[in-house]
């Protein structure tokens, strides 16, 4: 158990505050696939529910725009140029409410929304994804 995960327990059990039942789940970019690629049973068991995820947001393709990729470590470039065979197990992509402000890249985040999974391709961009987060929220960590 983090301190994060202490202090609300404890919070909570001294009604201290109450954790709504419609909180999301975190979880880890790793815990989203398997060795060969596909999608864990985590992910499986995760999908369409709100979820949070921590990272980094990778530059955006461009400016005011409701998408961007969360990324497991800081890049200071897009991921977005490979295959679906090449796709890296940390990186996801989000799509948020509204056009958001630019995050630099180095600066963590928590994203929380939608995990949707499955093959897509983005009709503006003409990108690929795997796995994505919809109708996000962005803060900083």
């Amino acid at each position: 158990m983090n301190r994060r995960h202490f202090c609300l327990f404890t919070a909570h059990a001294f009604g201290l505050m109450t954790i709504p039942a419609s909180a999301a789940t975190a979880i880890r970019l790793r815990e989203l696939y398997n060795k060969d690629m596909s999608f864990s049973d985590y992910a499986l068991s995760h999908e369409n529910q709100s979820v949070t995820v921590s990272g980094f947001m990778a530059p955006p393709l461009k400016a005011d725009t409701t998408f961007f990729v969360l990324t497991n470590r800081p890049l200071a470039v897009c991921p977005f140029c490979e295959t679906e065979a090449e796709w890296p197990a940390d990186i996801l992509a989000v799509y948020t409410k509204r056009v958001f402000d630019v995050v630099p890249f180095n600066v963590g985040i928590e994203v929380a929304g939608q995990l949707e999974l499955g093959t897509y391709t983005d009709p503006e961009f003409g990108f690929l994804s795997r796995v994505r987060i919809q109708n996000a929220d962005i803060r900083r960590t």
